[in-house]
């Protein structure tokens, strides 16, 4: 073979070497893509993917890199070590410890991520996944409808008590998912969106808004997503929000019996299939779990084997029917479980989120797809506090995976330009 033959043997070769390490540099990135995608619709996969992002970093001695929220966050956990240790049975407070496994995923996403570009396709993949995944309830709805006509039992209390769910294991899982994936898709329609995507982009937002009726969750068609929505709106063209009650007419009059029935629920209950008894008596219970252990709480896990000796005796028994393993209100659960200086720690660091978010969106240079990302993570924000008031939902692993991807996100739409280079490109 000629001179010339062995350099042009060996040009591909090296190509292909190139290739292989380029993506070997790239791996916790796409690892940490992967883990916050697939969420939606296995958290075995998603923790798998954050655990192999990590430990990659770690063997190849990477520096890690974190948003702004050090130090509220490493006292948030500190108070919940702290009130595991000191309360009946710290074991059992393990399963708390053992998620700030999930908090991982800002770190590996801070450090791979560095352009809104990586940003914006997970909220556009997180979209799509979430219109297969109302369309999966679309398909029980239909099926459910069938067998309800089929026996006779077309009724509010046989659609409530089998709710869709999508690829979520629970249907309250499934509201909050498609809630986050529904604002941040609004805010790219509001935005960012090109002209070209514009129709896709409404039809997929429909789909999701469809889904959030279906799934029956007061908390999060009723209050979530029209705080987030109200947020979007106000930051677009004020005048836009003159259209929201027109919007909520057209969606009360489109809506099945189911929804209707479930919006006039708030004030009319239907005994106790609905839950405002139970969650009047979790209220109660919590403020008196506070009021007793104000400084460190019972400790994690520990709101289901304790409950019954913090019921007020005012109200009566039997309880209604409900889940009383926790107090479905993030504020009180917080509170009542790790004391009021966790609470604290926590809305420091979503206030600290908050404050950065909404000064960096005041920065009239800043580019539409940064801009998106930020209102879009604002209003994820206020929409999971004000859904929070009546659910524990950043006690779900999905859920508070999805905040954490969608304020880090934020944070690395706002990050210096002088920092702004990918991990790979070293």
């Amino acid at each position: 073979m000629t001179p010339t033959e062995c350099i042009a043997a060996e040009q591909p070769r090296s190509g292909m070497r190139e290739f292989v390490k380029a993506h070997y540099r790239a791996a916790p990135y796409y690892l940490a893509f992967g883990s916050a995608v697939s969420i939606l619709f296995s958290i075995a996969i998603s923790q798998i993917l954050l655990g192999l992002g990590l430990f990659v970093l770690l063997i190849r001695h990477e520096r890690f890199q974190f948003p702004p929220i050090k130090l509220p966050l490493a006292l948030f956990f500190a108070a919940t070590v702290l009130a595991d240790l000191l309360s009946r049975d710290p074991l059992h407070g393990l399963p708390q410890i053992r998620k700030f496994f999930v908090f991982g995923i800002v770190a590996l996403m801070f450090t791979t991520f560095r352009n809104v570009a990586q940003v914006t396709t997970i909220f556009l993949a997180w979209a799509g996944v979430g219109a297969l995944s109302a369309a999966s309830g679309f398909a029980h709805v239909l099926t459910r409808r069938t067998h309800a006509i089929e026996l006779h039992w077309n009724t509010y209390d046989y659609f409530l008590d089998d709710r869709i769910r999508g690829f979520a294991s629970h249907w309250m899982t499934f509201g909050a998912e498609q809630m986050i994936a529904l604002l941040l898709l609004l805010s790219f329609l509001f935005f960012a969106c090109p002209r070209k995507w514009r129709a896709l982009t409404c039809c997929c937002a429909a789909v999701l808004w469809a889904s959030l009726m279906l799934s029956l969750t007061r908390s999060i068609f009723l209050l979530g997503v029209p705080a987030g929505v109200l947020y979007l709106l106000w930051r677009f063209k004020r005048w836009t929000l003159a259209l929201a009650p027109l919007i909520a007419l057209i969606s009360y009059a489109a809506a099945p019996f189911q929804v209707r029935e479930r919006v006039w629920s708030v004030i009319a209950p239907h005994g106790d299939l609905d839950s405002n008894t139970h969650r009047s008596v979790t209220r109660r219970t919590g403020w008196e779990m506070v009021k007793a252990h104000p400084w460190f709480g019972l400790g994690p896990e520990q709101i289901q084997p304790q409950f019954s000796r913090y019921v007020p005796a005012t109200i009566r028994r039997p309880l209604p029917a409900g889940w009383y393993g926790h107090l479905h209100n993030i504020y009180l659960q917080y509170a009542a479980e790790r004391g009021i200086p966790a609470l604290i720690f926590l809305l420091w660091v979503i206030g600290k989120m908050l404050f950065d978010f909404t000064g960096a969106a005041r920065n009239g240079a800043l580019k539409p797809e940064s801009r998106f990302i930020l209102h879009g993570a604002i209003a994820v924000i206020i929409a999971v506090l004000a859904e929070g008031f009546f659910e524990y939902n950043l006690g779900d692993s999905e859920v508070l995976t999805m905040f954490l991807v969608t304020t880090t996100g934020a944070y690395v739409a706002i990050r210096p330009e002088k920092n702004s280079q990918l991990l790979y490109s070293r």
